[in-house]
This record gives C-alpha cells, structure tokens and sequence, in this order.
C-alpha cells in the first residue's frame, strides 16, 4: 500500500508551493516552524500505553523550556490515529513526532502533515511518506544480538523457531535480517513465521512442535517482541519445554522478571529514554529548520536520505537482570516496537 501511495506523496508535495493552510506561507516546511525562545507546539502519537511520554516531555523542557506536547494513544487502532493526527494538524501542531501504529499506511497523513507546514519525526517505527528524521533502537543490532544470545543459549545446537515481526513492517523486517545475518549458515531454522499479532504465536509454535516431532526436537525460540516471548513463554510451559533458550525483544518488566525466574534466557532490551532523549533533540532541530544530523541515513520505501538516530540495545541476561532499569522504562504491549 506504502509503495502505491508513494506517487501521491510525491504530487502533494511538488504541490506543496501552491498551498499555504494553519496561516503558514507557502513552502514554510523546508525552513523553519518553530523557535525555541518562543516554544511550539510538539504532537507526541505514540501506538500504545508506555513510559515515552513523561520521557520525552522532560527532554523536551530541557531543549525547549516554553515547548508545549499535545499527547494522543492510538491504542493499536489505524483509524483511531489517523484522527488524532487530523486534530492535531487543525490545532496547527508544528512538529509531529509519529509512533505509526501502521507505518506502511502512515504515508498520506504525512503527505498531509507536509502540506500543513508541519514537520513529522519518525519514532520507534520508521513510518512511510516524507518523514523528515526518524529515531529508533538500532534493528539490525537488535537481530544481531538477538541471534548471538541463542547461539551462546542453544551452543549452535538445532533446530530452532524463529517468530518475526510482521513482515509489512520496515522495522522488523530488518531485525529480521540482522537475525540471519548471524544465524544462516550456524544453525537450522526449523521453523520460521512473520506474525501479524502476538497471539498467532501459541498456534505457531504448537505447529512447529507438531512438524518437528515434539518438544524434545526444539533447541530454541527467538521472538519478535515481548509480548510474543509472553505468549510463546506460556505455550512451552503447557507443552512441557522447560529450561528450552527463549530469547525476546523489549524488555518489559514481565520480560526481565521471567529472565530472573529462569523462564526466559534473554531479552533484547530498548532503551526507550535513549529513544525519547534523541526524538526530543530531532523535533526541535527539524523545528527550527537545521540540516539534522543522526547516526546512519534510511529509506522507509517512499522517501531516501532520511537521517535516523538508532539506538543501541542492550542485552539482558539472568547475571545482568538485576542491573536492568526499574519497571516504567520499558513499553507496554500495545507499544511494544513490532
């Protein structure tokens, strides 16, 4: 859908000098928006519940004490989003900072925001359409340090389950990659899907028990996010596969309080006031019409030379649990990344 709307970003924008709305002049979006000794206005949308607003509000008011943040939950409903986007573009929001509940749909709306004179700033998940920066935990570290520890927690041994994110997500599809990066070659993949909700994981790996030829047959499980690792965590103890290496991303407090336990081998933690601190400093720079500069520069499939501030992850371990940040620094299920 993401590439089919691509042509339509395009007209908008060369359009763009022939529209001026919210009382901005025409072609106020390659310049500035906003001004610190004034204070704007930030638009914070954010996919689900989790600690990224009280975060970013701080780092905002460290940059820009007169900034103000306009917060809306999608809840991990499009349509939902979509309209709190409309109604922050009505209120003449400058700066859009975007956790896409759909990033390959989010492509028109920010057309849209373009055309208002607004600025948008990808967050945690690299939207489609002219985003003009994007901040995220680093993807491809994630797969990588993903594959690492089930390397060090299976010994190489095999065959193990890989369960993805979905596969229409930028994001995860490079985790994906980062995974096989390191896995291909080392260890068999006996079983591997790209899941479009965590709760397709319970019959995903009850199917590849199934296919493999019982649990005994698994060596390991490496999945997309914590809310899959919660799903999946519950099936293998149903299924008698106790002390089987379990690996996941996120972090949340029931992540590392199963990694204390022993029930989970590792989790790929997001540093997400790392996250909120670095989509802080984008927003005011993309407001006041700076080159942005980042750590590597993507392509979200419409839009090239997006420069993107990526976050290294962390990894968590039993031996390392207890140092991992108190609960409130991880997000919760409707936000988790992918």
């Amino acid at each position: 859908m993401g590439r089919r709307l691509a042509g339509v970003c395009v007209l908008l924008l060369m359009s763009l000098p022939a529209c001026g709305q919210s009382g901005r002049q025409p072609g106020a979006e390659l310049g500035a928006v906003g001004d610190v000794r004034d204070g704007f206005t930030v638009g914070l949308l954010l996919p689900g519940e989790g600690p990224d607003r009280p975060l970013f509000t701080r780092a905002l008011a460290s940059l820009c004490p007169r900034c103000h943040v306009q917060y809306a939950n999608g809840a991990g409903d499009r349509a939902r989003q979509e309209r709190q986007i409309g109604r922050m573009l009505a209120d003449g929001v400058q700066v859009l900072v975007l956790g896409a509940v759909d990033p390959e749909a989010a492509a028109p709306w920010v057309a849209r925001a373009k055309l208002s004179g607004a600025k948008v700033v990808a967050y945690d998940r690299l939207a489609n359409g002219p985003v003009d920066a994007y901040v995220a935990t680093d993807p491809a570290r994630v797969g990588r340090e993903q594959a690492l520890a089930l390397l060090r927690a299976t010994k190489g041994a095999g065959p193990v389950l890989l369960l993805n994110g979905p596969a229409t997500d930028p994001y995860a599809a490079t985790v994906k990659r980062g995974l096989h990066a390191v896995l291909d070659g080392r260890v068999t993949i006996g079983w591997e899907r790209d899941l479009t909700r965590p709760d397709d994981a319970v019959r995903e790996v009850a199917a590849a028990v199934a296919a493999l030829g019982g649990a005994a047959k698994v060596a390991g499980v490496c999945c997309a996010s914590e809310a899959v690792a919660e799903a999946v965590a519950a099936e293998m103890a149903r299924a008698g596969m106790a002390g089987v290496p379990l690996i996941g991303h996120g972090g949340r407090p029931a992540a590392l309080g199963r990694v204390r336990a022993g029930t989970q081998t590792a989790t790929v933690r997001t540093d997400v006031a790392a996250e909120a601190s670095a989509a802080a400093r984008l927003a005011v720079e993309v407001a006041g019409g700076r080159t942005v500069y980042g750590t590597a520069i993507v392509s979200n499939g419409t839009t090239v030379s997006i420069p993107a501030v990526l976050v290294p992850p962390a990894v968590v371990t039993k031996a390392t649990a207890q140092e991992a940040p108190a609960p409130g620094t991880a997000r919760g299920q409707n936000a988790g990344p992918h």
